[in-house]
């Protein structure tokens, strides 16, 4: 009973917490660590006991298995250089340079402070994901911050093994068997996270039901992890490459259904488990606080070198990544697209500490010299990069004009790509012959309404605007739908209506309502920002090299043609050939599309405010 009702008062603490943090607008790890502080000084409360099994073993496969399913395989290959930078060669000269001051310090082997500054390297993949997520920083930033957290793990649980086994004498440490553990840690983790890849991958071709699917989905992270530590090598690596890899080949391997529901499953594990971490981190701290009391270190020697490592960790992250990113492009190494020195700026000031720093100081073993200063003062590591870094991170970003992606901008391209979707769809439909008229009419029809409601998100609110089709048919849909679910409940009180039919309806019905309600909410976050093509899908043709040049409208008043046939327009679009304006496809009259039809005008662009992106019908590519 004393577990069940700790386990419920972290989770409500942990919901309620998190929740009152996003509705005002701060860090929901930092207020969890510091609600754990205060909560480990309460004396009602029982002290909760973290081993590292528990963290090493029951918590980081599921979390870090839970951002790799989020991470583009992708994005990742392309950003592969400057993730293996930071993730290998700035961890070990964080803990070489973390291992220098410590043993300048504190009266300890360079085993030992070594061993610390490999606790201390690594930022966490939760803590980075969390804060990057909530600020909305450059997708490119976002994909370096988890591909690097992700898998520097690896490095530094090396580095400590090393270390460990250094300082205990358990074995025999030269650089030649450093090189080699290093090398079957890498090897065998990418080699077991690929083979339970490949393994889960050939069960999921057997498996249709979405519950079985996401059961299997939960065992993956264990079953990359647990072998791979078991045979020394590494299971962080496993778990990453095995989530990269199904992540990457799921739409292929699993149904919708079960992607569906393996993706609101793992949202919500992750948003526990994560948030959970951060909460117990500040519980530690009474127990921490009171082993370093009892040290004959002194307090002044105790906090000086909590600061000092704390400014080293803060500072060498700076010295090692603008130069990776000045030096690299020049001796011919890849790092992607040159980034602004604004973005180098903010990704390295982007290092939180968090689990696995919290998971490493516990595997310290109880011989090492003044172990509880050691993780005290990882403690303060983690607590002071939240605090310091992840508090002014938002600041820094805004100040250097550093924003995420815009959310009209992925609108543009979302609509760009459905259209390409649809119309590769629609030739797959003239290629059956033996569909009958009615149902490829039915499904040409679905195609257009879904494509247009997509390019209508895009228009700018005005006061004097109606509705579009889209938002009209979403709001009488609704109306009617509210109006189902009521005569359902109805003949739910009566008894008139089995249970098991009654509820498949009502799923039914629940399915139809979140769709429509996702789309009415994106609708309304993109309507008042200026819009150009997003860079990664402003594609080149030769008619949109040709007609680059603005001309003069027609008639700038609005589409001449809806005003003859007494229609209202719902977005304009101007034909870059003769300055002719015509309305949308996603107006009755759809006169744009019939201007290129009659003329082969190939070529419009937006001729709504602050729109400016061009629509080759020809080659239907965004401009």
């Amino acid at each position: 009973m004393d577990l069940a009702f700790t386990l419920l008062a972290v989770v409500a603490t942990v919901t309620a917490v998190a929740g009152l943090s996003r509705r005002v607008g701060v860090s929901a790890p930092l207020v969890l660590i510091v609600t754990g502080v205060v909560g480990s000084y309460l004396p009602f409360l029982p002290e909760p006991r973290l081993s590292s099994e528990v963290v090493l073993v029951g918590l980081l496969p599921p979390l870090l298995y839970a951002a790799a399913i989020r991470t583009s395989l992708v994005d990742f290959r392309d950003n592969k250089g400057v993730i293996g930078s930071l993730s290998v060669g700035l961890v070990l000269f964080t803990a070489l340079g973390v291992g220098v001051v410590v043993w300048w310090l504190l009266p300890v082997p360079f085993a030992v402070a070594f061993a610390l500054g490999a606790v201390v390297a690594p930022p966490d993949a939760v803590a980075a994901t969390a804060v990057a997520r909530r600020i909305g920083l450059p997708r490119r930033l976002v994909t370096i911050l988890e591909g690097e957290s992700l898998v520097n793990d690896a490095t530094a649980l090396v580095a400590l093994r090393t270390a460990i086994a250094a300082f205990t004498a358990t074995a025999a440490v030269s650089l030649g068997s450093v090189t080699l553990d290093f090398a079957w840690a890498v090897a065998g983790g990418v080699a077991l996270g690929l083979a339970a890849a490949v393994v889960v991958g050939a069960v999921r071709r057997l498996v249709d039901d979405p519950v079985i699917d996401t059961s299997l989905s939960f065992m993956t992270p264990f079953l990359a992890y647990l072998p791979a530590e078991a045979l020394h090598a590494s299971g962080v690596l496993a778990v990453v490459v095995a989530g990269l890899l199904l992540s990457h080949r799921s739409p292929i391997l699993q149904s919708a259904a079960s992607r569906t529901s393996e993706r609101i499953n793992w949202a919500t594990i992750q948003f526990l488990l994560e948030n959970a971490v951060f909460l117990m981190i500040g519980l530690q701290m009474r127990r921490v606080v009171s082993g370093v009391a009892a040290s004959d270190l002194g307090l002044g020697l105790i906090v000086g070198t909590s600061v000092a490592v704390l400014l080293t960790v803060m500072l060498l992250r700076p010295v090692w990544v603008f130069p990776l990113f000045w030096v690299a492009p020049r001796l011919g190494a890849s790092t992607g697209d040159p980034a602004p020195w604004s973005h180098t700026a903010v990704l390295s000031w982007a290092a939180m500490r968090g689990v696995v720093t919290l998971a490493a100081a516990l595997v310290l073993p109880p011989q090492t010299p003044h172990r509880d200063v050691l993780v005290f003062i990882a403690m303060v590591v983690t607590v002071g990069t939240l605090l310091v870094q992840g508090t002014t991170l938002p600041w820094l970003a805004r100040r250097l004009g550093v924003r995420g992606p815009d959310r009209r901008e992925d609108a543009l391209a979302e609509a760009t790509l459905l259209q390409q979707a649809v119309a590769a769809g629609l030739r797959a439909l003239d290629a059956v012959p033996e569909i009958d008229r009615d149902t490829a009419a039915r499904l040409r029809q679905r195609a257009e309404d879904r494509t247009t409601a997509a390019w209508e998100r895009l228009g700018r609110a005005r006061p004097d605007e109606q509705e579009t089709p889209s938002e009209a048919y979403r709001r009488a849909r609704l109306l009617t739908l509210a109006a189902e679910r009521a005569e359902l409940l109805r003949l739910r009180d009566a008894g008139e209506a089995d249970h098991q039919v009654l509820s498949t309806v009502m799923a039914q019905l629940d399915i139809e309502e979140s769709v429509l309600e996702r789309l009415e909410d994106r609708a309304e976050a993109v309507r008042d920002i200026p819009l150009h093509a997003p860079e990664s899908l402003a594609a080149a043709c030769r008619h949109l090299e040709r007609y680059r040049r603005p001309v003069q409208p027609l008639t700038p008043q609005g589409c001449p043609d809806c005003e003859r046939e007494g229609l209202v327009p719902v977005h304009l679009r101007l034909c870059l050939a003769c300055g002719n304006v015509g309305c949308c496809d996603s107006s009755v009259g759809r006169h744009a599309e019939r201007h290129f039809k009659e003329t082969g005008h190939p070529v419009i662009r937006s001729f709504e405010p602050g729109e400016h992106w061009r629509w080759c019908y020809v080659d239907e590519v965004l401009g």
